[in-house]
């Protein structure tokens, strides 16, 4: 009896080892079926639009200054460095610095708001700028043509800033 239920056993794991075998032959693999052709065409160019970190000193009166993705950045901890603008504006920081960290061209944005800023700012100092809240220019009114260049970049730059609806208020204003 022993030797028949070894035998049947042997039988049952041949025929689900062979019903498994079946069930995936003739299926591709999971590597046949990626588009190897969509890859090939795609080229790099060499450029990528400038990412900016910020570098702030300056915390809002109430706030810890701690992002989420703040690091302590000088001996006397008083500057956090911060990879997103939604980070330092959570923060409410007003003293801020842009530092690139990638990026070799700007982007369409980027060229937009520079051209918009007439001179009055570079890339670099509109990304510092767009970073901090709660201080000038996002809560001064616009009273010269310096400021309304400023203005004008900072609102083709910034488009998500918690204060761009007032300082769009104050430029259109000013313009007026």
């Amino acid at each position: 009896m022993i030797t028949v239920r070894r035998t049947l056993a042997a039988v049952v794991v041949v025929l689900g080892a062979a019903g498994l075998a079946a069930c995936t032959t003739g299926q591709p693999e999971p590597e046949d079926s990626l588009d190897t052709a969509a890859r090939s065409e795609v080229s790099a160019t060499g450029s990528a639009p400038i990412v900016f970190a910020f570098v702030c000193s300056d915390a809002a009166a109430g706030s810890s200054g701690s992002g989420s993705d703040a690091t302590g950045d000088d001996a006397d901890g008083t500057a956090e460095r911060y990879t997103t603008y939604a980070a330092v504006w959570e923060a409410e920081r007003t003293d801020c610095r842009a530092e690139r960290i990638t990026g070799t061209e700007m982007s369409a944005q980027q060229r937009a708001a520079v051209r918009a800023a007439d001179g009055s700012a570079t890339l670099q100092e509109l990304a510092a700028t767009c970073a901090e809240r709660g201080a000038s220019p996002w809560r001064d009114g616009v009273t010269t043509p310096d400021q309304a260049d400023l203005a004008a970049g900072l609102v083709a730059y910034c488009p998500g800033h918690p204060d761009r609806d007032r300082l769009q208020e104050a430029l259109t204003a000013y313009r007026a």
